[in-house]
Parts: C-alpha cells; structure tokens; sequence
C-alpha cells in the first residue's frame, strides 16, 4: 500500500487494529519519508533500528489481540525530551552528546502506549526562538516552502522540526513543548494543528528545562481528532512532577464535531492591533461566522492587561532560563572546554556551549534578577502575571472560551527577522497571554494567506477544560476544510 506516511494516528490506527497492514510496514513508509525529506533538517537524531524493533513488538501485540492506545503507530519526538539511551540534545552544542540514562515521563507513557520512536527532532537551542533558526544543528525548513526560492521559510519555533515533520509527511503524529506559543505558532505556520494543554496536564519531568513556570508538553497531528488521541496518552498525573496536577485523563478522542450550539465564543478586543494584515482580520472574522453558523454565540471580552503580556513575557521567561540554565557548568556532563582554573573553565564551556540567543536571554534575565533590579522588573512582572490571569478569569465569567488569531502574519523567511530580537519576539504577541496564565490553546489550520502559505486560528479555553477546546476545533476544522498540502510533502 502506498502513502502509508500520510496516514492519520487515528486512520492508521484502526488500519492496524485491522491487521489491514502492519506495524513495521507503516515504520518502513516513514522512515523512507524521513529518508527522502532530509533537506528539510527537521530530525537532529533518527533511530531506524529502534523504529522497526519497536514495531515489530507492537505487531505481536497486535496479533494476540493486545495493545494500547498508540500501538504500532509511529511519532517523532521533540528533542527536549530525555529518551533513555537516545541522544537529547536541546538543540544545543551544550547536550550534543548527551545521552539520558533515564526516560521523560511523558515518552515513557507514549511507550507504554505501544507508540513507535522515529527520532528526535530539530529546535530553537534550549526552547529558546520563534523560528527554528536558532538550533546548532541549523535551521529547519518549511515545507510549504515554494520550490526554486533563494531563501526557504521558517516553520515557527521552538518546536519547528516536530510541525515540519508532520506537515511534510515523515511522521503522523509529534511531542513538542510549548512555553510561550511553541506550539501553537509553529502548527499554524505549517498548516497543521497543535495543542498546548493546562499547565499541569502533561508531566515536565525529564523535559529539558528553559522557563520551569511556563513549559508545558503537547502534541502535533494533521487533524483535530489526531492530536486528542496524542495527548490522551501523554497527560496524567506525575508524582515526580511538583507541578503536575492529580486529574483524571479524559478520552477526548471521543470528542465528535457539531457539539459547538450554546457555547458563547469570546473575540478579545485587544487582540485586534495596530498593523494586523487585513488577511489575518479577515480570517478571524470568518473563524466566528463559521462558529455563529454552527450555533455557537459570539461576544466581544476585554482582557485589558494583554498590551503588558509580551514585555511580562520577556522578563519572567529569561529570569526562569537563567536559574535552569546555570546547571550547565562543565562539570557534571555536557560540553567541557577546559581552562586555566575552574572559574575560567566555566566562562569557556558556557560561551562556546551556548548560542548567541540563549546569551542573550540568560543576560536578560540575570540582569531583571540582580540586586537592585529584582523590584523594579521581576516583581513587577509577576504582579502584572497575576492581573492578565485574573483577565481571562473575568472573561470566561461571560464565555466559554476564545477565538483569537494563532499568528500575526504567515511564515517568514530564514534571516528575515534575525538581525531584530524585538521583530522576532512579537511572534509570540497571541499566545504568550495563554502560557502566563497556565491555559490551555489549539491552533487550528484555518485558511491560506495571498501568497498561499497557511494561517491558524487559536481557540484558548478555561484551565483543565481541554474537552471544549477539541469539540470547537473540530468544528473550525470541518468548517474550514483545509486540505491544502505543502510544496515540500514526501510521498512513499
């Protein structure tokens, strides 16, 4: 059977339970997927013996009538997670290699689900960007990417080697971790959806660190059905997690489209700003005539403290990654470039380990955390942290979730944007709020932009009330019937 790499997670599943093909012909059809779709960069480490070894033990399962919720099915896994025995990188030159003897929590349940391992896939150094660009083992490239262009588009970041993957075909499904929009923006740049969870839902143990506060673990697929069967095996409760929350895990992958009548969908006014190309206002607006169509309510919210997020955002992030990231001092593991004497040693390995971004965001925030200027910045950040939570607390006091855009503009290309930190920053200008405020969002492919390159749509919704975030993303989904596939798709 051809195009077995294009197989959704639920598709392949129920092709699989079947027995209409198996486990390791459906590792095969990737693995040549990722084969032929390697210009793209989106892997750091490929792990094509693990693959077929894990699949054909979850064909066996299979065979007897067992397996779990993701068994035989193949995913690619962002590499800030620890995989026991497989390189974890973080994209940086730091962790190069570095080679966990130990497993994420979250990888170990998708294992235990019978899930197959791909790889590893490329990132911002250390979570840290919006575009990819930043990771020491280059930059991944968009594949929706027109061919014959002199410069390639950027897939969104950090997690822009899992979107690439999906979009392009080499993988059904990904992890990816989301600390201020990580997923979401990169899932509508590449015209795919992404999930990022109440934080608390999926454990952060053996995730690598940036912003402890902030990161959270999701999932990317090609349909909104997909990323809920994802994240129903990577969430639930961690006791090795101080963070995460003792819920049950609902089987949102139940969730059916239609069930949006009733539902009052608030549009933030803030959210419309200066500037915003008139193809994202539109395409806003048609996002909550779609849902009005389908009998959901529309009410206009104000979250007044939004204009604060993004510079809030930029303090308590750099703070966070500057506490996590003083782990890195050559001597315990990672890169060690030796000096005159161990203060010496330290300046070395962590100037030549790191990149120019992480830098600058561990200057930033060992500057807003010194003496003298913790008040005057870090205090203040969280004291505003705390107003934009009560702003969405209001809200949701008036409705039952939020329709806004994922991101300002479509992709850009590579090195557009990376002599302006400020320009890069404003990326995240619509999915920062979400991330201060511990809530969960989707970003769902939505429609395409006049140079037919994807756009997104957010739906952010109340903390732990994921369900309501899948039955209206549906509803986006079916009603935007996007099918549009990029340049850049492999076919095996």
């Amino acid at each position: 059977m051809t195009g077995l790499n294009r197989l959704g997670l639920v598709e392949a599943r129920d092709l699989l339970r079947r027995r209409a093909i198996s486990a390791v012909e459906l590792a095969r059809a990737c693995l040549a997927a990722m084969e032929r779709g390697r210009a793209l960069n989106a892997f750091i480490t490929e792990t094509p013996e693990r693959a077929l070894a894990m699949a054909e033990a979850a064909d066996a399962r299979l065979a007897r009538g067992e397996g779990g919720l993701l068994e035989g099915l193949p995913i690619a896994v962002k590499d800030l997670f620890c995989t026991a025995g497989v390189r974890t990188t973080a994209g940086s030159r730091m962790l190069a290699n570095f080679v966990p003897p130990y497993e994420s929590t979250v990888t170990a349940k998708l294992w235990a689900e019978g899930a197959v391992l791909l790889g590893k896939t490329n990132l911002d150094e250390f979570a840290m960007g919006s575009s990819n660009t930043t990771s020491a083992f280059g930059p991944v490239v968009n594949p929706w990417t027109p061919p014959d262009v002199p410069q390639p588009l950027v897939p969104g970041g950090s997690s822009g080697g899992s979107a690439a993957a999906v979009a392009a075909g080499l993988c059904p499904a990904a992890t990816g971790t989301d600390t201020g929009g990580s997923i979401r923006q990169p899932a509508s740049f590449c015209g795919i959806v992404g999930i990022k969870p109440t934080y608390g839902r999926c454990s952060r143990w053996g995730i690598v660190a940036f912003a402890s506060s902030l990161d959270q673990a999701g999932a990317f697929a090609r349909s909104v059905a997909d990323a809920a069967l994802l994240l129903r095996a990577m969430a639930g409760f961690d006791p090795k997690d101080g963070t995460s929350a003792d819920l049950p895990v609902p089987d949102w992958s139940a969730t059916r489209a239609g069930q949006v009548r009733g539902l009052r969908i608030g549009i933030p006014k803030e959210y419309r700003l200066d500037g915003m190309p008139a193809e994202i206002e539109a395409l806003w607006a048609r996002g909550a005539e779609w849902l009005r169509a389908q009998g959901a309510e529309i009410v206009e919210v104000s979250l007044p403290h939004t204009r604060y997020a993004l510079p809030t955002y930029y303090i308590v992030a750099p703070a966070e990654a500057s506490s996590n990231l003083a782990r890195y001092d050559g001597m315990r593991y990672g890169l060690r470039v030796p000096g005159r004497d161990l203060v010496d040693t330290y300046k070395k390995t962590r100037a030549e380990g790191f990149g120019a971004e992480v830098r600058r965001r561990i200057l930033i925030g060992t500057y807003v955390l010194s003496a003298g200027y913790y008040d005057a910045y870090y205090l203040k950040a969280q004291k505003v942290r705390r107003r934009i939570v009560e702003d969405f607390e209001a809200a949701f006091a008036h409705c039952d979730a939020l329709l806004t855009p994922t991101a300002p503009s479509a992709a850009f290309r590579i090195g557009e944007k990376s002599d302006d930190p400020v320009a890069m920053y404003l990326n995240d200008v619509f999915t920062v709020t979400v991330n201060l405020a511990g809530l969960p969002g989707i970003s769902v492919p939505a429609g395409l932009s006049t140079e037919g390159l994807p756009l997104g749509l957010q739906v952010i919704g109340r903390p732990w009330d994921e369900a309501t975030l899948f039955e209206i993303g549906l509803a986006l989904e079916e009603a935007a019937g996007f099918v549009a596939r990029p340049a850049g798709a492999v076919e095996v």
